[in-house]
């Protein structure tokens, strides 16, 4: 049996290991016990020495040849403790919004304490992330892809899902791509009330060079330098903590693509976001995000469309 073990770290997009453990079966004709510790040999005068960082027995080491793609300049990575929970990430996190060298030595504790509670944050903001409905894909401008009938059915569908939570939503903010203009209109009819809002931030596009690549979508590199930046920045202004004046949980509705919730999800997950093409969204899916005050991010859903009906369910 063989494992091959391989991990890219996050921080510089590097090769950390590349190792292929090769295990024997323990049985006549067996050349070691596998039971057994390794010991150090003397070397022998004249003869020469080992190699100075020898594999453990049945570890053989491969040199690396692969890498992870390089990251853009806009995403952000800890230099050390890959792999652990970023506190900050939403730039929001109270210890990193005060100068504790104006700490007054004379209350000490106390007095960082109180400044404290003033920037920390109260309420949970929960993150609906709504795919848009299937749509015409011969337009050959936005304005002609709008949706097919059945993309009209599956947004009824999630309009009625929506509102058969019994959650009072605070606003939907969709992408102003046609797509999906129409599938928040029909959303927004079973959500009698709640206002919307159209922004270009959330309009679909090539976030970040996915690894492992696909053959079947290849956007030329530019596309990447100026989606990327424009999906970064909707997430930087959408995703993070309740505000420290917000008293109470939010339930906010963000309508908008495939590309642009799985880069999210990634990214407020804090897991390597060149894998957002590894997950599946189907049209009008649902994906619940909850932020905490704390600022921990959980992920309740992901692409549900449990409440369509089997024929109802595309991907396009």
């Amino acid at each position: 049996r063989a494992l091959a073990l391989a991990a890219c770290g996050l921080a510089g997009g590097s090769v950390l290991f590349s190792a292929v453990v090769v295990g024997k079966q323990p049985g006549r004709g067996s050349d070691t016990d596998p039971r057994q510790g390794s010991s150090s040999a003397t070397v022998p005068p004249g003869s020469a020495a080992p190699p100075a960082a020898a594999a453990p027995p049945g570890l053989l080491l491969l040199p690396p040849s692969a890498s992870c793609p390089p990251a853009p300049g806009w995403i952000e990575r800890p230099a050390a403790n890959s792999g652990y929970w970023d506190s900050n990430w939403d730039r929001r996190e109270p210890l990193a919004l005060i100068n504790l060298k104006k700490k007054n030595e004379e209350t000490g504790e106390e007095e960082l304490s109180s400044r404290l509670n003033h920037f920390k944050a109260k309420a949970t903001r929960h993150i609906f992330l709504i795919r848009h409905s299937q749509y015409n894909l011969d337009g050959r401008a936005d304005k002609d892809r709008t949706l097919t009938p059945l993309g009209r059915e599956q947004a009824e569908l999630t309009g009625k899902r929506l509102a058969s939570l019994g959650i009072k939503f605070d606003q939907i903010i969709h992408s102003s791509m046609t797509r999906a203009t129409e599938t928040t209109e029909i959303i927004s009819k079973h959500l009698p009330g709640v206002k919307k809002v159209s922004t270009d931030l959330l309009r679909e596009g090539a976030p970040i060079e996915p690894d492992p690549p696909v053959s079947h979508w290849k956007p030329e590199a530019v596309q990447y330098y100026e989606d990327g930046a424009r999906i970064e920045a909707a997430f930087r202004n959408f995703i993070h903590r309740a505000d420290v004046k917000q008293e109470e949980d939010s339930y906010e509705i963000f309508v908008c693509h495939a590309n642009v919730i799985r880069y999210i999800v990634c990214r407020a997950l804090q897991f390597p976001p060149e894998g957002w093409l590894r997950m599946s969204l189907n049209n009008g899916s649902i994906t619940h995000l909850v932020i905490r005050p704390n600022g921990r991010v959980a992920l309740r859903t992901l692409g549900d469309t449990g409440f369509m009906p089997p024929d109802k369910i595309t991907r396009t």
